[in-house]
């Protein structure tokens, strides 16, 4: 038997110390906030399953992963249609036909591209894009970009268009079908009953422990010896106490509230397109399970995005070169330094995952620890 010292309850805590009480290990986890689930965490308000830390919608094309977290949940067949709010003008998301024909009146695809052709042409876009703003007008035109793609994404990251790297927009997929399901992965929907108890039923172990309310880089010494192993899934920098300097990320801010209506905006997610809106998008929680909840009440949060200080929960890395660049020279410390400790997750990886990519990489971390 090994011991374990899992830092963060989030879904990859959770999966990891799963796994590992499952094959016989002692494991504790150790949660800084005061409840299990990290962003994932979901609190049943007026009936409605309330998101947190901001909207979730399990996604993949992994049969395997949706078949692992079926174990923990049901699933419903919610499938994710955010709409576009520029300046009272509704649109569809992702960009299909259904936004084309809004905006230009197109009716058949033929129609779509030779509009966005005629636009690119127009604008003189190019060779290979430099920046966000160029690679999104090479995909979908100004038209789209200026009044769906710029003012969000600029509130969303805190700088400008031109200043972002391309790849950031490619994640946005661009459809010449009427289709508004966001995602294009065969397996989609939301936990009936929320997503808390996926993480109470992983933990839910004789062998695992887990402590709320308690700051591990505080009370390290508490918990390590020479027998225990750290799967850590905070942030590397802050591990190291920041000795290298500081990770960018971006913050969030959510402001949520009972409203006396059943139904406050007919979706779960509208996105706010324009730049002089301060939040990005409001959630409309009771969506996400068809209208589920106490008659006339309805739950909504609008969600800021903010520039991360010290103290401020980290939701996106930054990715840039300058970031990767300073993220590999923690890695490095990480192996000379701290041979016993495994960093995982967003943070702890300094990467983007989807819930799906967290999940698989708390088992592939498992495997290298257990194997098959």
């Amino acid at each position: 038997m090994k011991k374990y010292v899992v830092v963060g309850s989030g879904l990859f805590g959770s999966v990891f110390a799963y796994e590992a009480a499952k094959r016989g290990n002692k494991v504790i986890v150790l949660e800084k906030r005061n409840h299990v689930g990290g962003n994932i965490f979901t609190k049943e308000i007026e009936g409605i399953q309330v998101h947190m830390y901001g909207a979730h919608i399990f996604h993949t094309k992994m049969k395997r992963i949706w078949d692992y977290v079926h174990q923990f949940a049901e699933f419903n067949n919610y499938v994710n249609s955010p709409i576009a709010n520029f300046n009272g003008e509704i649109y569809n998301l992702p960009f299909n036909m259904n936004t084309f024909n809004k905006l230009w009146g197109v009716k058949t695809p033929d129609e779509a591209k030779a509009k966005i052709k005629e636009q690119k042409e127009y604008m003189k876009i190019a060779g290979d894009p430099h920046n966000l703003e160029e690679q999104a007008i090479s995909l979908i035109g100004p038209d789209v970009y200026e009044k769906l793609v710029k003012g969000y994404t600029e509130k969303q990251w805190g700088m400008s268009a031109t200043e972002l790297p391309a790849f950031i927009i490619r994640r946005l997929p661009v459809r010449f079908t009427y289709d508004n399901n966001y995602f294009s992965d065969p397996y989609q929907g939301i936990p009936v009953g929320g997503y808390t108890q996926i993480i109470e039923k992983l933990l839910n172990s004789e062998l695992i422990s887990v402590e709320t309310g308690v700051d591990f880089l505080k009370k390290r010494d508490n918990y390590l010896d020479s027998e225990t192993k750290v799967i850590f899934t905070g942030m590397i920098d802050q591990y190291f106490d920041y000795t290298l300097g500081e990770l960018e990320y971006r913050s969030l801010r959510f402001e949520s509230e009972i409203v006396d209506r059943d139904n406050y905006q007919g979706n779960a997610v509208v996105n706010y397109t324009d730049a002089k809106t301060p939040f990005t998008r409001i959630i409309e929680h009771k969506h996400f399970e068809f209208g589920k909840g106490n008659k006339g009440k309805t739950v909504i949060t609008h969600e800021y995005p903010k520039n991360w200080q010290r103290g401020d929960d980290p939701y996106y890395p930054i990715n840039n070169q300058k970031n990767k660049t300073l993220y590999k020279k923690y890695t490095e410390m990480a192996a000379r330094e701290a041979p016993n400790v495994i960093f995982g997750g967003r943070l702890g990886q300094y990467r983007y995952y989807n819930m799906d990519q967290t999940i698989m990489a708390a088992l592939q971390v498992a495997k290298n620890e257990f194997g098959d």
